[in-house]
């Protein structure tokens, strides 16, 4: 209780005022409740269920009671997820895309570079035989300072390097190619899968899994870049839901590529669950991890891995059963919470 007190107190010291409001707004206008009493049941959703604003509007907890809000993973959920599964003292290893890569080498599917430590003849080695790159920086996530660079966008080789350097690139990568029936559903991002494990002691178990999907004129499929997500089947690597984005919208089908999401398999999904359960037990420290995987057309690799898993794909209500549990029953399954 205690910990649940600091962390809404915490959260109310540092609130964003401006956003609580406008949630306010929106569920009045959706619901026609009373705006005060709706401000007073998203502050007790704080205080009860470690509920944020965005959680109240996004898990629809205006429609559901007390008894359904106590099974949702809420934000302070996932804060105490993390601080009891993951040690702090290997946080670099997810936290650094150099020691990430090297600790999982076997799981990334291509070749890069160290950029920030390499010299230009290493640089020059690297480019060869290769026209475009990916370059990212040592320690963003999120897509944050992604870059796509084209060595004929450039007059030499030397001009690439100081563009780089420009940019404090890290890594530089060979570029993802995504399976063509990803590319069916939408050619304008790498459409990534995010299946999230826990490591108990009983081995590594796949907790939910997601697929990501763009839908804008940005080459992400981020859903807080306008993309949408989907959950996954996990026995089966079926699309059983329809997508679904932060602004609430629902899509059968995709509205730039006319691909059905609904009955989408996802190719070599088992290959894909083995590789996850595989690098589940590589840092045994870091239990509780959320692998972000592309697959392309020899099969599934990494991009990254995050060692704090966003949660808020979880519990969109298109995607929840008739009855409207919330996700933290599955959790208990593994972990005791």
């Amino acid at each position: 209780m205690f910990d649940r007190l600091k962390y809404v107190f915490g959260r109310i010291i540092h609130m964003d005022y401006k956003g609580l409001f406008k949630t306010v707004g929106i569920v009045h206008q959706k619901t026609k409740k009373n705006s005060l009493a709706i401000l007073i049941d998203v502050v007790k959703c704080g205080f009860k269920f470690g509920a944020g604003y965005s959680d109240y509007l996004l898990c629809e907890f205006y429609n559901i009671n007390d008894e359904l809000r106590a099974t949702y993973v809420t934000r302070s959920v996932n804060d105490k997820l993390v601080s009891l599964l993951n040690n702090r003292e290997y946080y670099n290893i997810f936290d650094n895309k150099d020691e990430f890569y090297s600790a999982f080498s076997d799981c990334m599917g291509r070749e890069w570079l160290e950029f920030s430590k390499a010299n230009f003849d290493e640089f020059k080695a690297f480019m060869e035989n290769r026209e475009e790159i990916i370059s990212k920086p040592l320690s963003e996530s999120c897509g944050i300072g992604v870059e796509k660079l084209k060595k004929s966008d450039y007059a030499t080789l030397e001009e690439l390097h100081e563009a780089l350097i420009a940019i404090n690139s890290g890594i530089i990568e060979d570029v993802i190619v995504q399976h063509s029936e990803l590319s069916r559903m939408n050619p304008g991002s790498v459409n990534t899968l995010r299946i999230v494990t826990i490591l108990s002691e009983d081995g590594p178990h796949i907790v939910y899994a997601y697929i990501r999907i763009g839908n804008s004129n940005r080459p992400v499929d981020n859903i807080n870049a306008g993309g949408m997500c989907a959950p996954i089947d996990i026995d089966s690597g079926v699309i059983h839901y329809p997508g679904y984005d932060k602004d609430r919208n629902v899509y059968f089908e995709h509205p730039k590529t006319g691909c059905e999401i609904v009955g989408f398999k996802i190719p070599f999904w088992k290959e894909t669950i083995k590789l996850c359960e595989k690098a589940a037990t590589v840092v045994p420290q870091m239990r509780y991890i959320g692998w972000d995987v592309s697959v392309t057309e020899n099969g599934p690799l990494f991009v990254e891995g995050n060692n704090f898993p966003g949660y808020d794909i979880l519990q969109m209500p298109p995607h929840l059963p008739d009855d409207k549990i919330g996700m933290l029953p599955t959790f208990r399954k593994y972990i005791e919470i």
